[in-house]
């Protein structure tokens, strides 16, 4: 990891997954799911938590934005695309409400969190599986 990736991973107050992320852990995962049990299992994962508070649903888009409302205060957008039949991504925006402009990498740890949740529920796919 670069200096400039560490001061941009702790000196900011959002962090967001994609495919080709400098920091793995920040890397879009992939479930072998549809859409919409994809879907369904975040939604129901937000419902049983105290820790987060759904603020709305677009499953035209794919979207779900919840706020974190214990501890640090988050906002965060899951995005769930099927790229191909059960095969399914799930990628995160998470942005911290702070004083400060940076927030020490909690926003990435947000992220880590949510992904090591949804992994217990959701068959992961890795980089080789998708490749076969």
């Amino acid at each position: 990891m670069s200096l400039r990736n560490t001061m941009a991973k702790f000196f900011s107050n959002h962090a967001e997954t994609r495919d080709n992320h400098w920091d793995t852990s920040l890397q879009t995962h992939y479930y072998k799911t549809t859409r919409d049990k994809g879907m369904g299992t975040l939604e129901d994962m937000f419902r049983r938590s105290d820790t987060y508070q759904l603020h709305s649903i677009s499953k035209e888009h794919g979207e779900i934005s919840v706020n974190i409302k214990k501890g640090k205060k988050a906002f965060i957008i899951a995005t769930i695309i099927m790229v191909r039949p059960y095969q399914t991504a799930i990628d995160f925006s998470v942005t911290t409400e702070s004083i400060l402009p940076f927030d020490f990498g909690y926003s990435t740890k947000v992220i880590q969190r949510l992904y090591n949740e949804i992994s217990k529920e959701l068959p992961i796919i890795t980089k080789q599986d998708m490749h076969r």
